[in-house]
């Protein structure tokens, strides 16, 4: 069911009965009968959920009925998703007192996928990489899928060799396999992982659904488990062991599992670190605004062509799950740039990276020059945020 259309025809029906009869009743009859056919559109989803395959075989019930929105996100548009939309932005951060985002005091409403980032989870620390508490993104991450909105989870693990960040490039992913001199810390590492996503439950104590995205952009050079700091048999071992540590050793039930490049050159260098059908779940691209807007366009078009070929190919959803222009600094680039160059793409959606700070933001704040056009953006039919993505039930 398209959630656009329930939205469109709840406000004509109301708006015909009114003029026409100048009676309350009818509009009121109108929304029973709009929400019974939500309800009945949320049983179907939730019927076919039973019989939709993930990697997983023991999958909570919850992940793949996450996995059946994601899959008819396509069909009325894409979300709209931002990283660390609820934890700060620009001037503010999150005590654990407030409720906000970015996007939300331009737009009006939060974003339809929420992007997290659990660095420094290893380590044992009370935050992540980002100085985000935890606890705090425990409850963030409650709130988000308690309203409807789908949670994705990134990790940069710090270099288990030398210690210093996920973007130290010194080869270890040889060490940390089966049978490496690092392979326990990694594993005792993992388990700090699954401790994390087993916490991750509903007010009713039921599994929360996570779309979890570890070691992206793998075809670029930056990260200790990037090209030419491992091979790509290596990567593919690395993908398959953590799966395997997470879903069997750990019993870890409420992940899909997302493999995401950075830009690409051809289908195979796509497809050279790929684990293999059986441990990916969703298909994404890294697609970042770096240089001209020119380039960018013919980027995007080169980039998700080829993701959405690769994704029927595989009968895999897909997604942009990183990008944007850093500062926005072109007034128009919500609608001119970005969303007539991936809007008939296929994607489930597109997500933005952090507003960090005031020379790291990737989503308009109030009076930043593109926010009157991401206004406009919001007003799109196909552009899902919170409110019409959590009709898709």
């Amino acid at each position: 069911m398209r959630a656009n259309t329930i939205k469109i025809e709840n406000q004509n029906t109301v708006r015909y009965q009114r003029n026409v009869f100048g009676s309350r009743i009818i509009p009121l009859i109108a929304l029973i009968l709009l929400t019974s056919l939500s309800m009945s559109c949320k049983s179907t989803l939730l019927k076919e959920s039973a019989t939709i395959r993930v990697t997983d075989p023991n999958a909570d019930a919850s992940v793949k009925h996450l996995m059946l929105r994601i899959k008819e996100i396509p069909k009325s548009g894409y979300a709209f998703g931002h990283q660390d939309a609820t934890a700060y932005g620009l001037g503010w951060k999150n005590n654990g007192s407030i409720y906000k985002s970015d996007v939300a005091e331009v737009s009006g409403d939060f974003p339809g996928v929420f992007g997290f980032e659990i660095g420094h989870i290893e380590l044992g620390h009370e935050q992540n990489l980002d100085s985000v508490n935890f606890d705090l993104m425990t409850r963030l991450i409650q709130k988000a899928h308690d309203t409807g909105g789908i949670i994705t989870i990134s990790w940069h693990p710090d270099n288990p060799a030398t210690k210093k960040s996920a973007w130290d490039p010194s080869p270890v992913v040889n060490a940390i396999l089966d049978g490496g001199v690092l392979h326990p810390k990694y594993q005792a590492w993992v388990a700090k992982v699954a401790d994390f996503m087993h916490g991750l439950k509903t007010k009713k104590g039921k599994p929360i659904p996570i779309v979890f995205r570890p070691f992206h952009e793998m075809n670029g050079s930056w990260f200790w488990w990037g090209h030419g700091n491992c091979t790509p048999e290596e990567f593919r071992l690395l993908w398959k062991q953590t799966y395997d540590l997470l879903t069997n050793t750990y019993e870890v039930h409420n992940l899909l599992y997302c493999y995401s490049t950075d830009v690409v050159q051809s289908e195979a260098e796509y497809l050279r670190f790929y684990p293999g059908d059986d441990y990916v779940d969703l298909l994404g691209m890294d697609l970042y605004h770096k240089n001209s807007t020119e380039e960018y366009i013919t980027l995007l078009e080169d980039n998700l062509t080829l993701l959405a070929k690769i994704g029927k190919q595989k009968s895999k959803p897909y997604a942009m799950t990183e990008g944007g222009l850093n500062m926005i600094p072109v007034e128009d680039w919500w609608t001119n740039v970005l969303d007539k160059n991936v809007a008939d793409k296929g994607i489930a959606w597109a997500l933005f990276w952090r507003n960090a700070w005031p020379n790291h933001y990737y989503a308009p704040f109030e009076g930043q020059e593109s926010s009157e056009d991401f206004k406009k953006f919001k007003a799109l039919n196909h552009v899902l945020f919170l409110e019409e993505l959590k009709n898709i039930r």
